[in-house]
């Protein structure tokens, strides 16, 4: 197989990436407690990677009430930006290039992970059914549970919303971040504005498609002033059906998302953004997205665009020789092989990710993956002594 195409330098915006291939953003619940802190094991985790093309962080919550896992890092505090320096200086030093992706669960939460147990915010004052949230029960320990009811946003905190975004955009350059991306994915916060189901709002941010759409663009707006359009994207999920299988998240599948996403990426255009990021269904099975969506989107968006979901390099090379991809993000594999990239390029077999470490606990399952020259080193056998 021929992977030269994916070891190509690329546009992203005004940067020039080194390839093809990226670390998408990947809860791993590592940060340190109380205070949601990014920490020096992290730093160790995000550099062994810094191989990638280009790299996007975890989720990272815009403030507190944007917290819906146990353990996740955030952006809005003095602490979590003096930690997050130590990831991207990090990162630096290896030669890699990062950003931070900005997250807010809205109602994808439960109290006891909102200041004072209050009612997680939302859109509108509709429950979540279908995604999980993750709590903490004792210290290093917790358990998967349903959300909580939540409230409805007023319109004034609406545009208070926008302007924690705004905030921690600041914050994100701060800490050395390269630019940001907007988690508009998966049923959080934006992605409730944007859907049907789950605002029903009488405002200016419901309604029509076009109102839908309106705290995202109001949001890209604030947060190009601080970062500038060329240093920041922003992921969606557009989901064309759903899945019985129970998830910690998923995403809303709109009555027309072909529709709602276009139209998504056409506003995104205008506004000049560096580029879209698009998480696919990922579970058993899925199904890939339409050729009719996906040549829509490159039509209708002329910045950078990034696919992720279950992807192989024979995947990637397809999109991009089909014309409909720039950038191919490989999400549990870069878990479980620090090295990818290189792997990729030789052709050498990958390590499998252990479910059991994927979200919180220590550096086990985190930073003791083995790189391939690593684990060759380990298996070569033991020099005969010399008597």
């Amino acid at each position: 197989m021929n992977t030269e195409s994916l070891f190509e330098s690329v546009r992203l915006g005004d940067l020039t990436l080194k390839s093809r291939i990226v670390l998408p953003p990947l809860t791993r619940s590592r940060s340190t407690q109380p205070g949601n802190i990014p920490n020096d094991m992290m730093a160790t985790y995000y550099a062994q990677r810094a191989s990638a093309g280009f790299m996007v962080s975890e989720g990272t919550q815009v403030e507190p009430r944007g917290q819906g896992y146990a353990w996740t890092p955030g952006i809005s505090t003095p602490e979590q930006v003096e930690g997050w320096k130590k990831v991207t200086e990090a990162v630096h030093a290896e030669g890699g290039t990062i950003f931070c992706q900005l997250w807010h669960v809205g109602r994808i939460s439960h109290r006891s992970l909102q200041p004072e147990r209050a009612a997680p915010v939302a859109p509108s004052a509709i429950r979540n059914e279908t995604v999980k949230v993750f709590v903490e029960t004792g210290p290093g320990e917790g358990k998967i549970t349903d959300s909580d009811d939540p409230r409805a946003l007023s319109t004034d905190e609406v545009g208070e919303m926008v302007e924690l975004y705004a905030r921690a955009a600041r914050n994100a350059m701060e800490a050395g971040f390269d630019g940001v991306e907007i988690h508009s994915a998966n049923g959080y916060l934006v992605n409730q504005f944007i859907s049907e189901h789950s605002n029903q709002r009488s405002d200016q941010y419901g309604g029509s498609l076009r109102n839908r759409l309106r705290f995202l663009e109001e949001v890209v707006s604030a947060v190009s002033r601080e970062v500038g359009a060329n240093r920041l994207g922003v992921r969606f999920s557009p989901l064309f059906e759903s899945t019985d299988e129970e998830r910690v998240y998923l995403g809303l599948v709109e009555s027309d998302p072909h529709e709602t996403y276009v139209e998504a990426a056409r506003m995104l255009d205008r506004q000049g953004i560096a580029y879209i990021s698009i998480a696919e269904a990922d579970w058993d099975n899925a199904p890939e997205l339409p050729d009719s969506f996906c040549q829509a989107l490159r039509d209708a968006f002329s910045g950078a665009l990034i696919f992720a979901g279950r992807y192989t390099p024979e995947k990637a090379l397809r999109m991009f020789e089909a014309g409909y991809g720039d950038l191919f993000a490989f999400g549990k594999p870069f878990i479980a092989n620090p090295d990818l990239p290189h792997r990729i390029w030789h052709e050498l077999p990958w390590n499998k990710v252990d479910p059991a470490t994927m979200y919180g606990g220590s550096a086990h399952g985190y930073t003791d993956y083995l790189t391939y020259a690593q684990q060759a080193q380990q298996n070569a056998p033991e020099p005969e002594s010399v008597s």
